[in-house]
């Protein structure tokens, strides 16, 4: 005689009961009574694993995440159920997965609060295991964590985030993914860096002379608002040497040694575009937001003339301060911060050069691009 519907929730009803009273026996006896197509293999699980039968609990949960793969409870068990196997990569797999399913959730079973609480803890305790295990065996075979292997092993263990060149207006595809470059990579910087003193004696003059320098950031008419705080706000200041590929007259003829400097830095020559070099200042208390560079194709070099404590620059996931006297250079199309937190003034000499991977002929190409984009006027003065 085929069982009623009746009878396959009497059983069910049943095998709850016992499961209740963590009687693994008879609610799994109860269960195997049933139809299979009415199975409820999550309670069939909790009948396995009240036994210890750990091959049935995982066969159940198995077949119950194939009938339904975003079951969060069954998630849940069988994360707990590979933690008690030791086995640390699969329960991490099976905890994201509910933990992520949780948070696209609207309601949550009460009776789910805890097991996803120990299921981030889990994933936390877990992280912290591999990261031991990972540096242990990386000392173990005298392996260095510096440079780019420090990178990289950061990034695997979550404590760096992974940013990549993201420039607003032109992207150059295969150029490297570096944020920063050092100072011994370019042998014109030593001779610029060597006329930091006259620069500040200038730079002096004119701050003298003047209170505020014009907002860095400012906004026109035949383009909508930037979405930046510091749109026309003199906290972030700018005293250009060259501008849109023009140098200010007035400007170079009072800062003759900075001028001079900045001949030796190979700028780009772009009409209506390039060079731009200026005075960038930061006054006390004021943060640059987090924003990303028009371009992938050049660096941007920041020679610090008045550096005071607690300033500091974040591109990508490193962070620099600056120190008097070394320049700076990074790649300003990867998401960028700056912040300066004292009490006094921050100049730096911002300029740009050509990506040094550009080969001229590449540069050349460029330069035609990027003027016809010029003349088409279509590429927006840089604006933070």
């Amino acid at each position: 005689m085929t069982p009623s519907a009746d009878d396959d929730r009497k059983l069910i009803s049943d095998a709850r009961n016992a499961l209740q009273r963590r009687d693994g026996v008879a609610a799994k006896r109860y269960l195997e009574e049933l139809a299979g197509a009415n199975m409820p293999w999550l309670m069939m699980a909790q009948a396995c694993n009240l036994l210890g039968d750990v091959n049935g609990e995982e066969a159940a949960l198995q077949t119950h995440l194939e009938q339904e793969p975003l079951s969060l409870p069954a998630l849940l068990l069988t994360g707990e159920l590979k933690a008690r196997e030791g086995d640390d990569r699969a329960a991490i797999s099976f905890f994201q997965a509910a933990v992520n399913r949780a948070a696209v959730s609207a309601d949550i079973p009460p009776q789910l609060h805890a097991m996803l609480t120990r299921a981030q803890n889990f994933i936390q305790q877990a992280g912290l295991r591999f990261q031991d295990h990972l540096l242990d065996q990386l000392s173990e075979r005298g392996i260095s964590k510096n440079g780019r292997i420090g990178v990289a092993v950061d990034l695997l263990l979550g404590k760096k985030q992974l940013y990549l060149q993201q420039p607003s207006s032109f992207y150059f595809p295969g150029l490297p993914q570096r944020q920063f470059y050092e100072r011994d990579e370019f042998s014109w910087l030593s001779e610029v860096e060597a006329a930091i003193p006259h620069m500040q004696d200038e730079l002096r003059d004119v701050l003298s002379d003047e209170a505020d320098f014009p907002p860095y950031v400012q906004g026109s008419a035949d383009r909508p608002r930037a979405a930046n705080p510091l749109i026309g706000d003199p906290s972030w200041g700018a005293f250009y040497h060259w501008r849109n590929g023009e140098i200010v007259v007035d400007n170079a003829v009072r800062c003759p040694r900075t001028r001079s400097a900045l001949v030796l830095a190979p700028m780009p020559k772009i009409d209506k575009r390039s060079p731009m070099a200026l005075w960038s200042l930061l006054k006390p208390r004021t943060k640059i937001i987090p924003h990303h560079g028009l371009l992938n194709t050049r660096l941007i070099c920041h020679l610090p003339l008045i550096v005071p404590g607690n300033c500091g620059l974040r591109v990508g996931n490193e962070t620099r301060e600056w120190q008097e006297g070394k320049a700076l250079i990074f790649d300003d199309s990867f998401e960028h911060e700056a912040w300066n937190q004292s009490d006094a003034i921050r100049v730096v000499l911002l300029f740009e050069i050509w990506c040094p991977e550009i080969s001229l002929e590449e540069r050349e190409a460029l330069t035609a691009i990027f003027e016809t984009i010029n003349y088409y006027k279509g590429l927006p003065e840089d604006a933070g």
